[in-house]
């Protein structure tokens, strides 16, 4: 599968889902938006805002008409999942925009947004466009418990604060499936291995483990994550992301009691990962800076760590 390639998601019982490859940072198989081919057609998750155009040709090549696009549901407001939204509610003329009350207004007045994500991300920047504002009569806000109507299929929302404080996971019951977003990390499907994110400045490490334990409890068949594709469910996939995210975190943690040098602490692991040869160097080493600077703001505003 290749950059702008839609593919039907074809594991466990899921029906009517599609994902889209959108290239994000110029990376093969690490951003996916997920299209629900229903009566009240969907969008899940959008993108950096670069690809939407993708996202555009994908509902044209399964014959969806923008106009019948109802749903547009980032599951938080990270850029790297909702960038595209105002650009895709402008081009879907009746579709909603699906939010976490607390990431909202952000959608609506993104300053605040893109001033905190060209500070975290630093040269990935480059990759983004200056996301377009969503009007605020286009937001529907929602919680814990909320459920969003795509005709056949539902998307029920539960909150999983862990990566940031407005992240949600929808479970559709129809397939069986959870989009994930980023709370079982990130799976990366040719190494059949998953690997962490712990970006700045909301990173919770316990919190990311009681949002592992909320999947474990809904037990789909499928996980659906952005960062990337579809993936069987098993309890040894949440352990696995578990164990990933801890010994990260100790893994920084280790480096902090060496030295107090960001930046030294940052090459040491930069040295450390081995993603170079699946996202290319640049990439790489911008997850690697990208999450260290995660868990060091963790671990420094952290009493006892």
């Amino acid at each position: 599968m290749g950059i702008g390639d839609l593919r039907e998601v074809t594991v466990g019982d899921c029906s009517d889902l599609y994902y889209l490859d959108t290239g994000m940072y110029d990376t093969e198989a690490y951003g996916a938006v997920y299209i629900l081919d229903t009566e009240r057609p969907a969008i899940v998750e959008t993108g950096i805002g670069t690809g939407y155009e993708r996202i555009l040709d994908a509902l044209d090549e399964l014959d969806i008409a923008r106009e019948d696009v109802a749903v547009i549901a980032p599951t938080h407001v990270h850029l790297d999942h909702a960038g595209g939204a105002g650009f895709l509610a402008e081009a879907c003329p009746n579709a909603d925009v699906y939010v976490h009350e607390i990431g909202a207004r952000h959608l609506v007045n993104p300053e605040y947004l893109v001033k905190g994500t060209k500070a975290a991300v630093g040269d990935q920047w480059q990759f983004y466009a200056e996301p377009k504002p969503v009007p605020e009569d286009r937001i529907v806000e929602v919680t814990e418990g909320d459920s969003i109507d795509c005709g056949s299929h539902d998307l029920e929302v539960f909150h999983a604060p862990g990566h940031a404080p407005h992240q949600v996971i929808f479970y559709d019951e129809a397939n069986d499936a959870v989009f994930t977003a980023d709370s079982a990390g990130i799976w990366v499907p040719s190494i059949s291995e998953v690997r962490e994110t712990s970006p700045p400045t909301d990173f919770d490490l316990d919190q990311c483990l009681d949002d592992v334990e909320t999947i474990r409890d809904i037990s789909p068949s499928t996980l659906l994550y952005t960062h990337f594709g579809p993936r069987e469910y098993s309890d040894e996939a949440m352990d696995e992301y578990g164990e990933v995210l801890s010994q990260w975190v100790a893994a920084v943690e280790a480096q902090r009691a060496a030295t107090d040098d960001d930046e030294e602490i940052i090459g040491r692991l930069i040295d450390q990962q081995e993603m170079d040869e699946v996202w290319g160097e640049t990439k790489a080493h911008e997850e690697t800076k990208l999450n260290t600077r995660g868990v060091l703001h963790y671990l420094d505003t952290h009493e006892g760590l």
